[in-house]
């Protein structure tokens, strides 16, 4: 018997601001939409992060006034 995998439909992508890790050894990185402080920190090696573009399927955020100031 033959199964036939269903067909994966592409995602929408758009050019997404995100905070990356500054240190080399991390891979972290966040979207700016789903950061809860305007200058955040890795979450996974406390260090800072900068902003930067990627390329990322879209995501709708109801909640962008969730933001701290710190």
């Amino acid at each position: 018997m033959y199964f036939r995998r269903k067909s994966v439909e592409d995602l929408p992508q758009e050019n997404t601001a995100i905070w990356t890790c500054t240190q080399d050894e991390c891979n972290g990185w966040i979207r700016d939409d789903f950061a809860f402080e305007f200058m955040p920190t890795c979450p996974l090696c406390h260090s800072q992060m900068v902003s930067s573009f990627k390329m990322l399927p879209s995501l709708a955020n109801s909640n962008k006034a969730i933001k701290s100031r710190k």
